[in-house]
């Protein structure tokens, strides 16, 4: 893997999905004032004139919500990465008492002096036997690594690296605060289409009120707008899953690390994990689906797809094969 590229290459696709988002809150507030006015000169029967401030309010108004959803998310983390890990199920790591997390807390202390950062805390999932794990918090003062009991008892030392290290990319690079906060956006495109839905609701007498047809052209805009803010959102996901892989494999300079975790994954088949706190499911390292194609919503790229980008081919999944692939073709790193 030529990791280096693989990081630019993802940062590069960030940047633009991210002014694709902008630039969709933009033009979802052009078309709501598009469409209120045609209903406004629809009901009034091509009347051109418009109340004061017409456009300022409904700017304002979309904007609010968009910003609202916003915070309303990002207030999941008020209490911190422990906070919501420990919402998640997990527990802080105790390597007095437990050979297998005494080894994980050395990892991290280790890629904490590797990446020149704060040790993020140490945490377990102990009832998760699927292998996984998250990275959470807005900063280096709160943040933690969990990872599955899964990952702790089927993982050698190196692909146990590779795991944290991936999730020690995402720490580094901000990526918890960016999908926290491209998903309360998204939220605030849903409540604009929300909106516009109750509006067109008839009451208790199966009759619609005035606020039906601007429900109406609301409800459209905005359900346009959501789609295209969740679609990219998963498309800045999965870049950021990519840079993190790329950068998993630069800390460790080992390509069977993090390429073991993912091969040993998808040779289990085991990508339903048990229903963790919504706000963590697009935090994992292996998100909780089965299908081996990509698709525009998901948030994170096919596990086939991942791992031959970091052997730079397709490899076989089987864990078994992995010795004698890697005694047949030398692991170098670019």
């Amino acid at each position: 893997m030529r990791f280096f590229e693989a990081q630019t290459q993802a940062r590069g696709q960030t940047r633009w999905l991210l002014l694709l988002f902008g630039l969709t809150v933009i033009a979802l507030v052009l078309a709501i004032n598009g469409a209120l006015a045609l209903v406004w000169h629809i009901s009034l029967f091509g009347f051109h004139g418009y109340p004061a401030y017409f456009f300022t309010v409904n700017t304002a108004v979309t904007l609010l919500f968009v910003l609202g959803g916003w915070w309303v998310e990002t207030s999941v983390l008020e209490g911190g990465g422990e906070a919501l890990a420990r919402q998640a199920g997990a527990r802080e790591a105790w390597p007095a008492s437990r050979e297998a997390e005494h080894k994980l807390c050395n990892i991290v202390q280790e890629l904490a002096i590797a990446a020149s950062m704060k040790p993020p805390l140490a945490m377990v999932l102990p009832h998760e036997e699927s292998i996984n794990a998250f990275a959470a918090g807005w900063g280096e003062d709160d943040a933690v690594v969990a990872v599955t009991q899964g990952a702790l008892d089927r993982l050698t030392r190196d692909e146990l690296m590779g795991l944290l290290a991936h999730e020690f990319s995402h720490l580094r690079e901000g990526d918890t605060r960016l999908n926290m906060r491209l998903a309360g956006m998204v939220f605030g495109l849903e409540m604009i289409f929300n909106m516009g839905s109750s509006m067109c609701e008839p009451n208790q007498n199966g009759e619609r009120s005035f606020l039906a047809l601007p429900g109406f052209a609301i409800k459209i805009t905005g359900c346009l707008g959501w789609l295209a803010g969740r679609m990219l959102k998963a498309a800045v996901s999965r870049q950021r899953e990519f840079l993190a892989d790329a950068r998993a494999v630069q800390f460790t300079r080992s390509r069977d690390g993090l390429g073991g975790v993912l091969r040993k994954a998808a040779s289990e088949q085991a990508y339903s994990v048990r229903r963790l706190h919504p706000a963590v499911q697009h935090m994992l390292l292996i998100k909780a689906s089965g299908s081996v194609h990509a698709h525009w919503f998901d948030s994170h790229p096919p596990l086939a797809e991942r791992i031959r980008r970091i052997y730079g081919r397709p490899v076989a999944t089987h864990p078994g094969r992995l010795d004698q692939f890697a005694s047949t073709r030398p692991d170098t790193l670019q």
